[in-house]
């Protein structure tokens, strides 16, 4: 049989963050505050349009 304790110790939540899970020395955090990745917007918004346009052009020849 569950004593109370036992069924609140199963209904506890625990919220973390992934700034909790990763290490502060991991690679990645370091490559992030090295490297400014703000381009990749930009280069994204390129290729989407190029990707719009080609899509437009190849319902021509359809």
């Amino acid at each position: 049989m569950m004593t109370k304790n036992q069924i609140n110790e199963r209904e506890q939540l625990e919220l973390l963050t992934i700034d909790q899970l990763v290490p502060e020395e991991y690679l990645v955090r370091k490559l992030e505050a090295a490297i400014d990745f703000s381009f990749i917007y930009s280069l994204k918004e390129t290729i989407e349009r190029v990707l719009r346009m080609r899509k437009k052009c190849m319902g021509c020849y359809g």
